[in-house]
C-alpha cells in the first residue's frame, strides 16, 4: 500500500512539474539531492531551472510517514536555495549559496525554495 501511495504521489508531482510552463523568473542551473529509495538503497535525483519564490516539495520524500528526508543537497543554480525540514517549505531551514552551496548527509530536507 505504501509503494502505491508513493508512486501516485511521485507521478502527481512529476505531472505538475511538466505541466507548469517556464517563467522568466526562474533560477538557472540544477539542484541535486540524495534520498533512500523504497528498496533501502541510496539514490540521487536532480531538477533543473526551478521557478523563483515557489516551494518545491521533494516528491520522493514528501510524506514523513512513509519516507526518510532527503539529504546532501547541492545547489548548482544561480539563486540561493533555502532548504526546509518539512514539506511545503515549513520547519527548520538552511540556506545554500548559489553555484557552490552544499550540505552534508546530516542536512535533511523535504522541500526547497529558490531566492534570487
Amino acid at each position: 500500500m505504501r509503494l502505491r501511495t508513493a508512486v501516485v504521489a511521485a507521478a502527481g508531482a512529476l505531472t505538475l512539474l511538466v505541466a507548469v510552463p517556464g517563467s522568466a523568473s526562474a533560477a538557472t542551473g540544477e539542484f541535486e539531492y540524495s534520498y533512500v529509495g523504497l528498496d533501502g538503497q541510496p539514490r540521487q535525483e536532480r531538477f533543473s531551472d526551478p521557478e523563483d519564490y515557489t516551494c518545491v516539495v521533494i516528491p520522493e520524500v514528501a510524506d514523513p510517514n512513509s519516507s526518510e528526508p532527503a539529504f546532501s543537497p547541492r545547489n548548482r543554480t544561480d539563486a540561493h536555495a533555502r532548504v526546509f525540514t518539512g514539506a511545503d517549505c515549513t520547519g527548520d531551514h538552511f540556506d545554500l549559496r548559489p553555484f557552490t552551496g552544499y550540505g552534508s548527509a546530516r542536512l535533511k530536507l523535504r522541500s526547497v525554495v529558490f531566492l534570487p
